[in-house]
């Protein structure tokens, strides 16, 4: 589900992982025509970035 918010409103995501700035600074960004590509392009990383975070974050803890 977030990937298709990642594509459809790139702002959007950064707000549903817990980075609001980024968020804001991404919704000024796709404003723009030629931000909208970047912008969700940058989303979609984050995302995914966010997933290995999680993943590294729950390894770590079934370590312990």
């Amino acid at each position: 589900m977030r990937l298709l918010i990642a594509l459809l409103l790139p702002w959007l995501t950064f707000f549903t992982i817990g980075r609001p700035f980024a968020g804001i600074f991404c919704l000024i960004l796709q404003l723009t025509l030629i931000g909208w590509l970047p912008a969700t392009i940058w989303a979609v990383y984050a995302l995914s970035q966010f997933k290995t975070d999680q993943k590294i974050r729950k390894a770590l803890a079934a370590r312990d």
